[in-house]
């Protein structure tokens, strides 16, 4: 494998993963866009923008799209997170051209009013579905009282209201802004043919116009303190904790993802073992969120409100523990072959690799092998996980509980 890079005249990054061995190839483009770019008026635009990539071209309706996707085999889909959108498909070899003429096409949709007024329902009622899930309420709960005022606390969905009062005005200028040349980067990864993918990025892509599309990227103080949000409707007792992690650009992000695999993986962790395998709750987990300039270890648990308080209290004390004493060296070599064999498992298909290769050069400006970042994360020694707990500090959370209690 090795990598291949070039950069068009309009400041359009192209990076490609070259595995001629592989029987596919993925491509796709990663917009440094998301909710963390919004302002309140228009949150929820990226998300509703990544719809409206679909909905047809100069060249293209949205039938078409669909139907040539499908024409090729192709895997394809799209997300919209705190801080990217990112368009993807795969398909064999040789549809390179045909996968790449589409998305390049879909990357300057018509953003046609008629498809505007009609997406918009079906982002309001995305917002309705997902309120309905109380997993994903005490996610966004969490976030925003964690991150608060900072715009990473701001929901990637939006509201009913801020959709509601978006136009198409807003829209146009929030992509000719953010959708600029020099704010993407189009990855490959697979059986490519790199030539070929830089010279059909540069008759699609050329005369697409740069921009000023920086970002905020103050760090967020990151708040302390607990909400309990009382909703007899939701049976579970949602419980949510957030506490400062490395950023994407640490060093030690290798020492926080064990430590997250160590104490909350959804299987053989200490929360695991604590709270799941006893049945004192349906779920206990924590997950490294790593982001542009600062990061998040985001715990939840969900259990019978009759136990709430015994699973927090359990849940804290373990966190307090591994705080203080670290992992045994068995647990260490544990969770390593544990990360070590799903990323190669992962990254046996280009679709798997994509957004590693993608995130690694649109964090850091970086190529990293795989071979090479499991041969680094076999280096952390425990005193590095204990390290970068207590420099961050696990106790320092922000808890949001959501369900039947009033108090907590």
């Amino acid at each position: 494998m090795k990598l291949k890079h070039a950069e068009l005249d309009n400041g359009l990054t192209v990076i490609a993963e070259v595995r001629e061995s592989a029987a596919s190839m993925a491509a796709g483009f990663f917009v440094r866009t998301g909710a963390r770019d919004e302002t309140p008026e228009v949150a929820g635009v990226s998300h509703f923008l990544e719809h409206m990539v679909f909905k047809g071209t100069a060249r293209r309706d949205p039938l078409q799209v669909n139907r040539e996707f499908d024409s090729m085999g192709a895997n394809y889909n799209a997300f919209t997170s705190e801080e990217n959108t990112v368009f993807y498909g795969a398909v064999l070899p040789e549809y390179q051209d045909g996968l790449l003429d589409l998305l390049c096409d879909i990357l300057r949709p018509s953003l046609r009013e008629e498809d505007f007024d009609l997406e918009k329902n079906v982002i309001l009622d995305e917002i309705a579905r997902y309120r309905d899930m109380p997993r994903y309420r005490v996610y966004e709960m969490l976030l925003a009282e964690y991150f608060r005022p900072h715009p990473l606390g701001h929901s990637v969905l939006g509201s009913p209201e801020s959709v509601g009062a978006l136009t198409q005005e807003h829209m146009l200028a929030y992509f000719n802004r953010r959708y600029a040349a020099n704010n993407l980067t189009l990855v490959g990864v697979g059986n490519v043919d790199f030539d070929a993918l830089v010279a059909k990025a540069t008759e699609m892509c050329g005369h697409w116009s740069a921009a000023e599309t920086g970002r905020d990227i103050a760090e967020p103080q990151g708040c302390t303190g607990r909400k309990i949000v009382a909703d007899p409707n939701v049976a579970r007792q949602q419980i949510a904790l957030a506490s400062p992690a490395p950023a994407a650009q640490d060093d030690d992000r290798y020492a926080a993802m064990l430590a997250t695999a160590l104490l909350g993986d959804t299987t053989g962790s200490r929360l695991y073992y604590a709270l799941v395998d006893p049945a004192l709750a349906d779920e206990a987990s924590m997950v490294y969120d790593s982001l542009d300039g600062v990061g998040v270890f985001l715990t939840f648990m969900s259990c019978d409100s009759e136990k709430a308080s015994q699973v927090l209290e359990i849940a804290q004390r373990e966190l307090a523990k591994f705080q203080a004493n670290g992992p045994t060296d068995a647990e260490m070599l544990a969770a390593k072959n544990k990360i070590a064999s799903g990323a190669t498992l992962k990254g046996e298909l280009p679709m798997g690799r994509l957004t590693a290769v993608g995130y690694d050069w649109v964090y850091r400006g970086e190529y990293v092998p795989l071979a090479e970042q499991i041969e680094t994360l076999f280096a952390v020694t425990p005193e590095q996980v204990i390290d970068v707990v207590r420099e961050r500090d696990l106790a320092r959370t922000m808890l949001v509980t959501l369900g039947p209690l009033e108090n907590l």
